[in-house]
């Protein structure tokens, strides 16, 4: 009993306190909000207890917040190996969607396994995809771009596999992120660009040539119609945002959640927006900035490259998803689903922010000489 007690002393004596109740903090207030803004839709939609969403978040927090502490706890050797081989286990179960996998509205993206709840599988690889891409960035190699080449043929599935289902949310952020950092790994410039313009051209084909991403070409042209018929979801999500103004129409005085379907978790900004103001959003963003400067402040003082690069490809996860979610409920972006990080409602998604955030946690603590 006094090694666990001890063991907890240390966790919670190394632990970065400011991080932890930072990220704690955002899952609160992404809890208030699953409150405030899904009570509607379960009295009206669902005919049940008006709290029903709500106490679901409420589990999918207290989860979150164990698995931060498990992956905070751990050895940061540990850490890297047990997420190596959840990586592995990860990207199986997105390699048995085209299989196994749950069909809803033309995308193929959920598995449902009966002995565990429904879940998006590459919510679960984003975090593990950042630890190998960095494993394997740092590997030592005569062969001076062989770890770029390797990156690539590492990227090549976990990217078919999504282009299939079809995700391109989710594939240009995997790409994003691999080309974040393949740039701070230190290659030349020059390459980096080839490698940039080389996925430009692919994705551009995908989207121009290939008939299973007929629906991107529609979203992309009634992004640049603003008379489309297919922009009803981002016509009312601006709307919305317009409607709030700066302080907001009120807790519940808000109707895009009953007319946006998945508005909790795909235009959770505008929700919040419509219903506390622009002036509330601009703040959350303004905490997205404060907490990833204080992520890499702590880089600064890091020595293992390692550690440096899975940092750099948390905090890069974290900032790109919330533009592109921002960027389609302001309507600079088409329309794609993207959850935002810590405040939208989705097991998966808080599964997967709570794993990043215990990553961040354990490789952001008080080294003991």
């Amino acid at each position: 009993m006094n090694n666990y007690l001890d063991s907890f002393y240390d966790w919670w004596k190394n632990i970065d306190k400011f991080l932890l109740f930072f990220i704690l903090g955002l899952f609160f207030l992404g809890l208030f909000f699953s409150l405030v803004s899904t009570s509607l839709i379960a009295s009206d939609k669902l005919d049940t207890n008006s709290y029903y969403f709500f106490f679901k978040h409420s589990v999918y927090i207290t989860i979150a917040i164990l698995i931060l502490i498990i992956f905070s706890f751990l050895n940061q050797k540990i850490l890297t190996n047990f997420s190596l081989i959840l990586f592995l286990i990860s990207f199986l179960s997105l390699l048995m969607v085209p299989f196994l996998g749950i069909e809803v509205k033309g995308s193929k993206r959920w598995l449902d396994l009966y002995i565990l709840p429904r879940f998006q599988p590459i919510e679960i690889v984003k975090p593990f995809f950042i630890v190998a891409l960095s494993y394997m960035l740092t590997i030592q190699n005569r062969r001076l771009y062989f770890k770029y080449f390797l990156s690539i043929l590492f990227l090549i599935p976990i990217l078919m596999l999504l282009i299939y289902q079809p995700d391109i949310g989710q594939t240009i952020l995997i790409s994003l992120v691999w080309l974040a950092l393949i740039f701070v790994s230190g290659i030349n410039i020059y390459i980096f660009f080839i490698f940039f313009l080389f996925t430009g051209s692919v994705v551009s084909y995908l989207i121009l040539f290939v008939p299973k991403f007929e629906y991107i070409k529609i979203r992309l042209s009634a992004f640049l119609d603003s008379s489309s018929a297919n922009n009803y979801q981002a016509e009312k999500a601006s709307d919305a945002i317009i409607n709030g103004g700066f302080f907001g129409k009120g807790i519940g005085e808000g109707t895009l959640n009953s007319r946006v379907p998945e508005a909790h978790t795909d235009y959770i900004v505008s929700v919040i927006s419509e219903e506390f103001g622009v002036i509330i959003v601009i703040s959350i963003l303004f905490f997205y900035l404060i907490f990833s400067y204080k992520i890499m402040q702590k880089i600064n003082f890091l020595n293992e490259d390692l550690s440096k690069l899975i940092l750099v490809g948390c905090v890069s996860l974290i900032l790109l998803q919330t533009f592109i979610h921002v960027g389609v409920n302001i309507r600079i972006l088409p329309t794609t689903g993207m959850t935002l990080p810590f405040l939208s409602y989705g097991g998966s998604s808080i599964v997967s922010t709570a794993i990043l955030s215990g990553i961040i946690l354990n490789l952001t603590k008080r080294k003991i000489d």
